[in-house]
């Protein structure tokens, strides 16, 4: 397309931003108006990309990190044949794929879902590394920012991981329109205040008009032919660019416009242009899913062994099995013990650093273009990466968070570095799989089967070393459970996971030297939950006991309350969990303190037997 062209393809998308938003009577035209230059000339003249094979390995890769700007990639589809005129004006209404913010669950052409601000430059950093480190097939990671969301400290994670990694296969292109969402942003029309930070992260930075077609064009050659640095556009835009009722006015984010009609007529009338995009190169993946056998580490029943030192073996164990199995830690490797897959597979392992939005957003990345990825850190350290992993699960990514050093029972470190919270978070994500294994054998499979599971999987491992109790041939189905101890004449069931299971144990021996019959049961999936072996227990004993460590909310004794859910009556139930603020002491001196150690089990046992038998 010539310059002339390159206009009349912005105005239509202008346009059509503005049609979609009034047919649905709600949406962001005015911030899609602003980039439609920007996306006009990307998508005529420097995106490679097949609309029929949206998992072509050569395939550029484009990311709305301004979500909320979807009329805008929808208006670019429609030009580019992906969708016609009538899907476009089906815009946020009931049944459409063309959602208020867009995610890879409703399109193939989109690679992650964003509306979060802040995280599609983190994740385009992992699909870029993908890219340079892994698939090799010369695709670009295209990244359209708004300024706001620059305020955000996961776009400077991204940036600051970016440079470090010379990803010059990344573009970020900064929609810099001055107005957020109450106002203006913090720095204007300042490009060079963006600039600065951006170089001091190692980045090459272009600041051109961002309504100047031509300038656009140059800047993304430029970026094309920059080595050994990412590149950041800087483009001066006007929110509601070409209609002069709303543009660089305050006060109509999110809003259609007041006048669609005039505006169209303003902006020239509809147009019926289409692109041709331009194709990728012939390439394929590199990367098997398979290598060969799988031989997990084996641990001999009775010896101890930490689930976190499992947990490393297994992923290395894995990762020789399977060539789509990366690993990201985020420097804690030599405690999560994912330092082991990097001394095995260092090609397919990511330091993340002390920066845990951009290892999950990475994740996400590297699931987006077929990768297994396992991500570890300590699991109190997740909750900072949180509404990343909530994003990862509307975008239906698949990735594996592993937490290490969870609960009390790390000992003297401290509650900042106790997860005390993580089973309540991640239960709470849709469609997310949780799982607590309690010994070493237990862990080693579950991290086998994660690999094949669907949506957001998590881990809880342990830092202290347990007693092994399974053998290494044992299978743990995810949604199941294992009763360790059971007989026709219990009076209460102890439900238990990871390291309040060999409490559980000790419990149950105590108490059945008194003659108290107790059923153990380890609770090892907490979600999916094995609703038929709870009830059953309930059924047969008449109460259940759970002990955690772990705060009351949302962890294994609301788990357990799920299997109730569906009418069926709701057994007694007392529940053992941290209620305290922990202070430091040893891993025994932790669990006595909450009361979820082995004496306070069978003292609780006790009293539930006693007041049973006074009814």
């Amino acid at each position: 397309m010539n310059t002339a062209e390159l206009v009349e393809l912005g105005q239509q998308l202008r346009v059509d931003s503005v049609r979609a938003s009034a047919a649905a009577g709600s949406g962001h035209p005015t911030s899609s108006m602003s980039a439609a230059d920007l996306m006009a000339v990307l998508l005529a003249h420097h995106f490679r990309y097949d609309f029929e094979r949206p998992a072509h390995p050569a395939n550029d890769r484009f990311v709305l990190s301004k979500g909320h700007a979807s009329p805008l990639l929808y208006a670019a589809f429609k030009a580019a044949g992906g969708i016609d005129d009538d899907e476009l004006l089906t815009f946020r209404k009931l049944g459409s794929r063309l959602e208020g913010h867009p995610t890879p669950r409703r399109l193939p052409w989109v690679e992650t879902a964003t509306g979060s601000l802040g995280q599609g430059l983190p994740v385009g950093v992992g699909i870029a590394l993908s890219g340079k480190r892994l698939d090799r097939t010369g695709y670009r990671v295209w990244v359209l920012c708004g300024d706001s969301e620059l305020a955000e400290g996961s776009v400077w994670e991204a940036a600051e991981h970016a440079g470090y990694e010379h990803l010059d296969n990344l573009t970020a292109i900064i929609d810099v329109n001055r107005l957020g969402q109450r106002g203006p942003t913090r720095h204007g029309h300042a490009l060079d205040a963006y600039a600065r930070r951006f170089q001091a992260f190692g980045w090459h930075t272009v600041e051109i008009d961002g309504h100047d077609v031509d300038a656009i064009d140059r800047a993304y050659g430029e970026a094309r032919s920059t080595i050994g640095q990412p590149t950041a556009i800087l483009a001066r835009t006007l929110k509601g660019k070409g209609v002069a009722s709303v543009q660089d006015r305050e006060g109509l984010h999110g809003k259609p416009l007041p006048d669609a009609e005039e505006a169209i007529a303003e902006l020239g009338g509809p147009r019926d242009l289409s692109v041709r995009v331009h194709e990728p190169p012939a390439a394929r993946m590199l990367h098997a899913v398979h290598g060969g056998d799988l031989e997990l580490p084996r641990f001999e029943k009775g010896n101890e062994a930490a689930t976190r030192d499992a947990y490393g073996q297994a992923l290395a164990a894995l990762g020789s099995a399977r060539g789509d199995v990366v690993a990201l830690d985020g420097e804690v490797g030599d405690s999560t013990r994912a330092e082991l897959f990097a001394k095995e597979h260092p090609d397919r392992y990511f330091e993340c650093y002390i920066a845990e939005q951009q290892m999950v957003a990475a994740a996400v990345g590297l699931a987006a273009r077929g990768w297994v990825p396992y991500a570890a850190t300590f699991a109190a350290f997740l909750t900072r990466a949180y509404d990343f992993v909530r994003m990862a699960s509307v975008s239906g990514s698949g990735i594996n968070l592993v937490g290490s050093h969870a609960g009390v029972a790390i000992g003297q470190d401290g509650p900042s570095q106790m997860g005390l919270e993580d089973l309540a978070m991640m239960r709470a994500v849709y469609g997310s799989t949780v799982l607590y294994p309690c010994d070493a054998n237990q862990t080693a499979r579950l991290v086998a089967e994660m690999a094949g599971l669907e949506g957001v999987r998590y881990l809880r491992t342990s830092r202290g070393a347990t007693p092994v109790i399974y053998g290494p041939d044992e299978r743990f189905p995810v949604g199941g459970s294992k009763v360790l101890r059971s007989s026709a004449r219990d009076r209460m069931t102890v439900v238990a996971a990871g390291v309040t299971v060999h409490e559980a144990l000790t419990a149950a021996d105590a108490l059945e030297g008194e003659g108290i019959r107790v059923r153990v049961i380890d609770l090892y999936s907490v979600k999916p939950v094995d609703r038929h072996t709870l009830r059953r227990a309930a059924e047969d004993t008449g109460c259940l006991l759970t002990v955690e460590d772990h705060h009351e909310e949302g962890g294994l004794g609301d788990a357990v309350l799920d299997a109730f859910t569906d009418g069926r009556p709701v057994p007694r139930l007392v529940r053992l969990a941290v209620r305290t603020m922990p202070g430091s002491a040893s891993p025994d001196e932790q669990l006595h303190a909450a009361g979820i150690d082995a004496e306070s089990i069978a003292a609780a046992g006790r009293l539930l037997v006693e007041e049973a038998v006074v009814r």
